[in-house]
């Protein structure tokens, strides 16, 4: 099995990201069972259209293939992405036909046609978000056939091949699936034939149509950018499905497939961890700044995030935390020597004793109270004590400052550990008491893919 994603580069330091673009490689994931009916997903061909690249990446962290066998990309273009533009060297998903080999996407042009032209690959399904809502005849200037949104995209009706060539058909079939699981009625899929082969240029250089006369049967799916991007990711999810059902793909989703819940995975089951899981974060609701974060003396960061999207970028004096679109956090480092060490921490937790590794989450109602390591000391970022050294002293959330915590909601405290004056770990303690929130921890501390960085 190929690896799900590269683990633990390096952060480098270089400040000009459009320089180093290069470095933002995309990750491929395959799930399931390699076979000769491989489904291919693709997000993130165009970096301002989340709605796709965030649904291809729940199918890497949150659905299992039971049967059959998924190829998953679902940051073709990642730098896009982390510039919220649809193409910072001209757009991807029109240089399929032709393309320099100094173009900087060339790298990334020649990698996906590798996998879209494998033979175990018989259907490609691209994830877009579209302008407005596709409608047959004009309406309005959001609903008329120049729009994309809401659509399944086909280049033309059928193909010449043995898999899956009835495209039209499919496509007909993914809508009424679509459609019958609206969130209202002035959200219905359409089928869009752009009759590629006609003379449509600019179509002739897209991905979909590389793919189709490569033999492959290949599909667009549009979400309508007037919708806000849980509901995009929603619709995208029931199209995907619908192809798996097609393809006789059989999965398991772990949440329920209805827009708020979709909402709730995308905003809150994320983490990433740091240094070989000597830290972890819940980035949920993690604060714009971190300050005096722990990090190597020689600038490098090794990480490792709970999804595909999640990266971290060198920014001038700090260290972005980026989802995405999205930039969630920067951190703003304090260069300390690191000390590797493998110990587990003795708690008590609102009077009853545990052992927990560093990177632990641990949750408490009321207290805690670190018992004395020899050789370490122990500081609790936001706790007012004149000790050097808080091992051994019973710690109450009252006691705590609000403002040191690593959430907005003042819940959630850093503890670290310091061999002399070099750093050795750290666990957080949580005083949040939503169920949800040990699910999610739980659920985190129990995945059973490794993670990728995207470094500059």
């Amino acid at each position: 099995m190929l690896r799900l994603f590269k683990l633990f580069l390096l952060l480098l330091l270089s400040q000009n990201i459009y320089a180093d673009s290069h470095d933002f490689d995309f990750d491929f994931i395959k799930k399931g069972k390699e076979d000769n009916n491989t489904l291919l997903i693709i997000g993130g061909i165009q970096g301002d259209e989340p709605g796709g690249f965030m649904a291809a990446s729940l199918i890497t962290t949150h659905y299992k293939i039971k049967k059959g066998s998924v190829w998953v990309v679902p940051n073709l273009n990642f730098y896009s992405i982390i510039k919220r533009d649809r193409g910072p060297f001209g757009d991807m998903n029109r240089k399929f036909a032709k393309i320099s080999s100094t173009d900087p996407d060339y790298d990334s042009i020649q990698r996906i046609k590798e996998y879209i032209t494998s033979d175990e690959v018989k259907l490609v399904l691209n994830l877009h978000d579209g302008s407005g809502f596709y409608r047959k005849k004009h309406i309005d200037r959001l609903h008329s056939p120049l729009r994309w949104g809401q659509s399944a995209i086909v280049d033309q009706e059928s193909i010449d091949t043995e898999h899956y060539g009835n495209l039209s058909e499919i496509a007909n079939e993914v809508v009424t699936s679509i459609n019958s699981s609206l969130i209202t009625s002035k959200h219905k899929y359409r089928v869009k034939n752009t009759h590629t082969r006609l003379g449509d240029k600019e179509m002739e250089k897209t991905l979909t149509y590389f793919s189709i006369n490569n033999k492959k049967a290949a599909f667009a799916n549009e979400a309508s950018k007037s919708l806000p991007l849980h509901e995009r990711t929603y619709y995208h999810l029931l199209a995907i499905e619908k192809y798996m059902d097609i393809m006789g793909i059989e999965y398991e989703r772990y949440f329920p497939l209805e827009p708020m819940a979709v909402r709730d995975v995308i905003d809150n089951d994320i983490y990433i961890s740091f240094y070989d899981e000597k830290i972890q974060l819940p980035l949920s609701e993690i604060r714009s700044h971190l300050g005096y974060f722990p990090i190597k003396k020689d600038g490098s960061l090794e990480f490792s995030p709970s999804n595909p999207l999640l990266t971290v970028i060198k920014r001038g004096d700090g260290y972005a935390i980026h989802y995405g679109n999205r930039r969630l956090a920067v951190l703003s480092p304090d260069y300390l020597e690191h000390e590797s060490i493998d110990k587990n921490i003795d708690v008590t937790i609102d009077g009853k004793e545990f052992t927990v590794p560093l990177g632990s989450i641990i949750n408490v109602d009321k207290n805690f109270k670190i018992k004395p390591i020899k050789d370490l000391r122990v500081n609790v970022i936001g706790f007012v004590h004149k000790k050097n050294d808080e091992a051994g002293v019973t710690v109450n959330k009252n006691r705590l400052l609000k403002r040191f915590s690593i959430d907005k909601s003042g819940k959630i405290f850093r503890v670290e550990f310091y061999k002399k004056d070099k750093f050795a770990g750290m666990v957080l303690v949580n005083f949040d008491k939503n169920p949800n929130t040990t699910a999610r921890v739980s659920y985190f501390n129990n995945k059973n893919y490794k993670s990728s960085t995207n470094s500059l």
